[in-house]
């Protein structure tokens, strides 16, 4: 494990560590808030983040193994995040946590497992409409930034909805 491996894992369990204690401490009530223009209720969006953990590590990996990520577009990400959010309406706080516990730790664990060589090595990716991109800069944008991004998120609409900090 790299210094810088280890920073980027150390972002990546803050960031889904503070989402967990924000979800922790939600009421039932404010659980199923819907995030607006979204639409996705907060417990949803907290268990998104933590079932696409795995995800977002396999496609740094694929950079890292010096390989092209193809066929990930925005219309696939949001066709996978509608049928997510179907699927998992009803997702309890514990299911979501447990998740997010379990997933962030992986993915964390995946990213020490990585080398300074590998984090520097650059692949394009469709997403990204071909550019190629370094695995750090996969990861940061991704992985580590995602539970950051849902977390101001959710503020946000728990602000909006009066909720008192």
């Amino acid at each position: 494990m790299s210094k810088r491996t280890n920073a980027l894992a150390d972002r990546l369990e803050q960031g889904a560590r503070a989402l967990d204690t924000l979800a922790s401490e939600l009421t039932d009530a404010e659980w199923q808030t819907r995030i607006p223009g979204d639409g996705r209720k907060i417990g949803v969006i907290v268990h998104h983040v933590a079932s696409v953990y795995p995800l977002e590590i396999q496609l740094a990996q694929t950079i890292a193994g010096g390989n092209p990520v193809a066929g990930v577009t925005m219309d696939a990400v949001n066709r996978m995040n509608a049928v997510h959010a179907k699927d998992n309406d009803a997702v309890t706080r514990e299911e979501a946590l447990d998740l997010l516990r379990r997933n962030s730790a992986a993915a964390a664990a995946a990213i020490r497992g990585l080398s300074d060589e590998e984090l520097d090595r650059a692949a394009p990716v469709s997403l990204n409409s071909g550019a190629p991109l370094t695995c750090q800069f996969l990861l940061e944008d991704h992985a580590v930034r995602h539970s950051y991004h849902h977390l101001a998120r959710i503020e946000a609409a728990l602000k909006r909805a009066g909720r008192c900090d």
